[in-house]
């Protein structure tokens, strides 16, 4: 018997809900998909509730459930995740928080939680705030993708049971609050960085050039997310498999870093809608030479669903699936392909949903169902039924011919 590979896909935020105004289909529906709907019609289909029924996935505790953790029993918050995406070592007795760039007026008040989806000068601007130092604690901070960056606070008596100064919306700021007596140092630590980023970042020469291009300046800091680290049993180790990922955005690379796989750099990985998906297909071909495990991470379906953009939600779909046919020509034998989300963003909603994803396993001689397309109501009819996250690992050694055997 010959113990198989597996390649992972995982869409973010590709699943979807019927729009009344493009007769009733959901984006997966409407688009032009002939390499998905290959591999749904070769393999065997199913739906999946990512975490568990009725429940709203966040994007890494999805990812962590794909991976066969349980994130109830792992899980302490996003910021850690965020921080090893980042290349930060984060240790026992620190708190990272994820963050963003954002634009406020002087009232405080939020104009834009994305500070324009900022790209340039990120870098110059956490280097302005990065080794600040507040009450014996200091503030490692560096940027990520686009808006995004990261904060780590080191320093004695920290606590990650803190509230987040991000609003989630366009209000005003809020003021940090211990959620455990032990948490107070953490979130007064917490505020007086906020405080001291507007101040640095209203002043910083990149904020003044944005200004005067008629762009809004990124001058203050966002953060949220607050966890501590909490060690995971290496992937390979769980599953006896060597692991790689190709992913663009800080979260994910993060999740992929805390269980052990090899994350390279891949060149024109952005995790946006400008993401390269023929480098993100060589990549992963590439991987598959060495490793026994692949998982590639395409995000700007989310990215489009938050925009509520179904047109360009559409064209998403149409060029993951030109990098999944570009995978599919070259791939080698005896390689399981699982194509499926790690949560829905309806374009309806702009925001996660519990509805469940569709899912695709094809190759290695398995079991064949009658699914013809790739999609959130065909993958329903198909021999997978409907599934649990937590469930796809262990699926997935099956087909692949590495699950242990239970008993004698």
């Amino acid at each position: 018997m010959t113990e198989k590979k597996i390649l992972l896909i995982v869409c973010d935020g590709l699943s979807d809900r019927p729009a009344k105004e493009f007769d009733m289909k959901t984006p997966l529906q409407a688009a032009r998909k002939p390499a998905m709907d290959a591999l749904a019609r070769h393999g065997m289909n199913g739906v999946m509730d990512v975490i568990a029924p009725g429940v709203v996935p966040g994007s890494d505790t999805a990812h962590l459930a794909l991976f066969g953790y349980d994130p109830y029993k792992v899980y302490t918050g996003r910021g850690p995740i965020e921080a090893a995406g980042a290349g930060i070592a984060v240790l026992k007795g620190d708190v990272a928080f994820r963050c963003n760039f954002a634009t406020v007026d002087k009232s405080m008040k939020i104009k834009d939680r994305r500070a324009g989806r900022i790209k340039a000068g990120t870098s110059e601007l956490a280097q302005a705030l990065t080794g600040m130092s507040i009450d014996g604690v200091t503030a490692v901070f560096k940027e990520g993708s686009e808006h995004r960056a990261v904060l780590v606070l080191k320093g004695a008596g920290l606590d990650h049971r803190v509230s987040d100064v991000d609003p989630h919306n366009d209000g005003k700021i809020r003021q940090s609050t211990p959620l455990a007596p032990k948490a107070k140092k953490t979130a007064d630590v917490l505020n007086e960085f906020v405080r001291r980023s507007f101040d640095i970042l209203s002043d910083h020469p990149v904020n003044k050039d944005r200004v005067k291009k008629g762009l809004p300046p990124a001058n203050i800091v966002l953060p949220r997310g607050a966890g501590s680290i909490n060690e995971l049993e290496p992937m390979g180790v769980r599953i006896g498999m060597k692991c790689a990922a190709v992913a663009g955005v800080t979260l994910v690379k993060g999740i992929c870093r805390l269980v052990g796989m090899d994350v390279p750099d891949v060149q024109g990985a952005t995790g946006g809608l400008d993401t390269d998906y023929k480098a993100k297909a060589e990549a992963a071909l590439g991987l598959l030479k060495t490793n026994d495990f692949v998982f590639v991470n395409v995000k700007a379906g989310d990215v489009a669903s938050h925009d509520g953009d179904f047109r360009m939600k559409v064209r998403v779909v149409e060029s993951i699936d030109m990098m999944l046919g570009m995978i599919l020509k070259d791939l080698p034998d005896h390689v399981i392909v699982a194509l499926t989300c790690d949560h829905s963003t309806p374009v309806s909603i702009k925001e996660h949903s519990a509805d469940p994803v569709p899912l695709a396993i094809s190759g290695g001689g398995g079991r064949v169902d009658g699914v013809k397309d790739f999609d959130e109501i065909s993958a329903a009819t198909g021999a997978l039924g409907r599934i649990r996250g937590t469930d796809l690992m262990p699926i997935m050694l099956g087909m692949a011919d590495r699950a242990k055997k239970f008993g004698s």
